[in-house]
């Protein structure tokens, strides 16, 4: 029903009486009674202090009639079905050869509970209190005895029709109120089922979390005791994952989480646990595990299910993971212990290789403690002047002079002797500390090669490795720029080499950052060039000075047919873009001879020189080259003239 007070509301009344004539004076009254209906209206709002309400909103009463208590309850039920049920019910006790006015009325109640009802009657074979008895005292009767003036009939009609709109917008009103709990509550126990997973769970790959990891291995340990049942525990590291998220991204990287986890669960029963544990960690609960054979062959099913490509921007990804085993009760009594061994066991899988699975063994905690005592210690390796350069010369490949060197860094610990950066670079680059430790480097080979230039030797450019994590954080221009001022060097005397996985993982933003340093003056070199997917376009584009062929395909240059032609392909590639190449990784005098047949600029190795102190490097060049040498600087010179005509 409408709750306009501005509008006209029809109200449905139903005549229940077995006297036609009956049926006539109720039309007469209530039908017609419009205008009497104003007077009781004008006469409640004296009463009551009301506000009187325009004639437009006095109710309009629309009848039906029935002239026995069954035709009464069909109409009833019609009116239902209708969807507009009747606010009111005038009702005679006496309706031969039917049902009595008593029998209709709790007949109509049973279909409609909210009628109103007016006992209408001049005879009646109840009492009061018979009527009390079997209807019970109800706000919703009225007994007026016939015969009756027709104010009281419009007395009832109004008054029990407007308690009947009233109880209807009320529960209309608590229904909407019900719905509204009803969805808000709906919506906090999702969000509360939401935040207990998130609790849980991780975020990335829903798997189990640490909290939820704990919790299994407690009941696995309680079961495991019970029943006199071992179980085992795997500790799942991807190998070399961060070169995934250095070269594609950190999206790409979740993706391939994702994907390992769908694997993950792929190799275990439904009964085990795969629980991500850390950003490229997974820990496997096989409860119960029925001997070392069993788990360790989960292991190998393991790496052979993640070996398997993974499709990413055009390239097919392969990746592998050192697997850890430990086993309850005999390697770790408690959830704590079982996890430290099996990480102890993971790390020694890293040292044998990587790409395979080892079971714990009381020696190996002491590798895990190595490994955390070293990744200490680099900690204070810069802060104790513990890092140094060491610098391997770039050979001009016709003529043998010495045109740059590349800057290598070495870890001098005071009882670790000398550290090679295989051994540390990949521990900075999983704790952090390679952003600082780039940054000495930059600085350390620019103030060098100053000191150099002061010291009379000949003009040379030194090279420095950047490595793609620090790239990717945005800063470089600037670590170069402070770098430069720092030492009051000549840009043209510095190159940055970057791996080629780096600047192709973001071609536009690589580009804008390329762009800077070649304005400045500091010449580029794609490091590892052939091992990554650049594309010739952006490589065009690109301000890059040199190519740098990627030490794998020298290894095998005078035996590999297949190498030879890629060397061959890519020296022919880089000259056609006017750039110089580079070869890294020369040992034998068989290899140079081919590089200079097929017109490499550049050459370094073993075979002409390793990696020196700056003190060995400055008598090298000493005696290599006259003082009054100027050659390197004009080559420097020659380099960016290309810029100019590219630009």
């Amino acid at each position: 029903m409408s709750a306009d007070a501005n509008s006209i509301e029809e109200i449905r009344i139903l005549i229940a009486d077995d006297n036609l004539a009956i049926h006539e004076d109720f039309r007469r009254i209530l039908a017609t009674g419009a205008d009497d209906a104003v007077s009781l209206s004008k006469v409640e709002n004296l009463l009551f202090g009301d506000t009187a309400a325009p004639r437009a909103s006095q109710p309009v009463y629309a009848l039906d009639f029935a002239q026995q208590g069954q035709q009464a309850v069909q109409s009833v039920d019609r009116a239902r079905t209708q969807g507009r049920p009747y606010a009111m019910a005038f009702v005679d006790m006496r309706m031969p050869p039917g049902w009595d006015g008593l029998e209709t009325i709790e007949r109509l109640w049973e279909r409609d509970p909210g009628v109103q009802i007016v006992i209408c009657s001049a005879h009646s074979d109840y009492d009061w209190r018979d009527i009390v008895a079997r209807l019970g005292l109800s706000d919703k009767l009225l007994i007026p005895k016939k015969p009756f003036e027709p104010i009281e009939v419009l007395q009832c009609a109004s008054a029990l029709s407007r308690k009947w709109q009233h109880e209807r917008t009320l529960q209309a009103h608590v229904e909407s109120l019900e719905q509204v709990i009803t969805a808000r509550t709906e919506k906090l126990e999702a969000a509360n089922l939401q935040l207990r997973h998130l609790a849980t769970h991780d975020a990335l790959t829903a798997l189990p979390n640490r909290v939820l990891l704990d919790d299994r291995l407690a009941q696995a340990i309680a079961h495991a005791d019970r029943n006199a049942q071992p179980f085992a525990v795997l500790m799942v590291d991807l190998d070399r994952f961060k070169l995934i998220n250095d070269s594609f991204g950190h999206r790409s990287g979740d993706m391939v989480l994702n994907e390992v986890a769908r694997r993950l669960q792929a190799v275990v029963r439904s009964i085990d646990t795969v629980a991500r544990v850390g950003g490229d960690e997974f820990v496997l609960v096989i409860s119960p595990s029925a001997s070392r054979a069993d788990a360790e062959d989960i292991g190998k099913r393991t790496n052979e299910a993640l070996s398997a490509p993974i499709q990413m921007a055009g390239v097919d990804l392969h990746i592998s993971s050192s697997i850890g085993i430990a086993f309850y009760p005999s390697d770790g009594g408690t959830a704590e212990s079982l996890l430290a061994h099996a990480d102890s066991a993971m790390y020694c899988a890293k040292e044998r290789g990587r790409n395979n699975h080892q079971s714990y063994a009381p020696d190996m905690k002491s590798v895990a403690l190595e490994r955390v005592s070293l990744e200490s210690e680099l900690h204070q390796a810069l802060k104790l002047d513990q890092l140094e350069l060491y610098y391997q010369p770039k050979v001009n490949t016709a003529s043998g002079d010495i045109h740059s060197a590349e800057a290598l860094i070495r870890w001098r610990h005071p009882q670790r002797g000398l550290i090679q950066p295989a051994q540390f670079i990949p521990l900075a680059e999983e704790c952090g500390l390679i952003h600082e430790i780039g940054a000495w480097v930059l600085r350390e080979a620019c103030r060098q090669c100053t000191a150099w230039q002061r010291a009379g030797l000949p003009f040379m450019r030194v090279a420095v490795n950047v490595a793609a994590a620090q790239f990717r954080r945005g800063n470089l221009f600037e670590l170069v720029r402070n770098a430069l001022q720092d030492a009051q060097l000549d840009p043209r005397f510095l190159e940055i080499e970057l791996t080629e996985s780096a600047v192709m993982t973001n071609p536009e933003d690589s580009a804008a950052v390329l762009e800077q340093l070649s304005r400045m003056g500091v010449l580029v070199s794609v490091d590892d060039f052939g091992t990554g997917y650049s594309s010739m376009s952006y490589l065009r584009r690109f301000p890059i000075d040199k190519l740098k062929i990627d030490r794998s395909f020298i290894t095998d240059l005078a035996t590999g047919a297949d190498d030879a032609s890629i060397v061959q392909a890519i020296v022919a590639l880089a000259h056609g873009l006017r750039l110089k190449v580079v070869a890294e990784g020369v040992e034998t005098a068989q290899q140079l001879k081919f590089l200079q047949s097929v017109g490499c600029d550049q050459y370094q190795g073993f075979h002409f020189s390793p990696p020196l102190p700056a003190s060995e490097f400055v008598e090298l060049v000493r005696s290599w080259q006259k003082p009054e040498d100027r050659s390197a600087a004009d080559e420097a010179a020659r380099t960016h003239s290309k810029l100019a005509v590219l630009r």
